[in-house]
């Protein structure tokens, strides 16, 4: 898979977010060291505060967001790029009547996810 076109990809719903789907579009077993994934939230989508184990960097493909890093809320919107340590509190929300679309890459290691109350 050295190249393929993202809408070749099927989207999931990722079940803990609102309005929110995945896409896997390299996977830990096609590359040794950081998995892509691109996340579209719909108009009014969000995802929960949670934590994960794994650290992420994401490239904000298109609309607009609010994200929640530890005790900071920032607006973010296309060519943002964000950094998410492992472990940080964090939340996503759309602002806006368009999707909230980002990259999101992470390291091809166990990731547990916990949300927070």
């Amino acid at each position: 898979m050295p190249v393929r076109k993202f809408s070749d990809v099927e989207a999931t719903e990722i079940k803990a977010g609102l309005k929110t789907t995945i896409q896997v579009l390299i996977s830990s077993e096609e590359a040794p060291n950081f998995a892509m994934r691109r996340i579209v939230m719909q108009a009014g989508g969000s995802m929960p505060k949670h934590t994960n184990t794994v650290e992420h960097e994401q490239l904000v493909l298109g609309g607009r967001g609010r994200v929640g890093l530890g005790d900071e809320i920032y607006e973010v919107a296309k060519d943002d790029v964000l950094f998410i340590p492992a472990g940080l509190p964090h939340f996503y929300e759309t602002i806006g009547d368009e999707p909230f679309i980002f990259l999101c890459s992470v390291p091809n290691l166990v990731d547990k996810v916990e949300i927070v109350e």
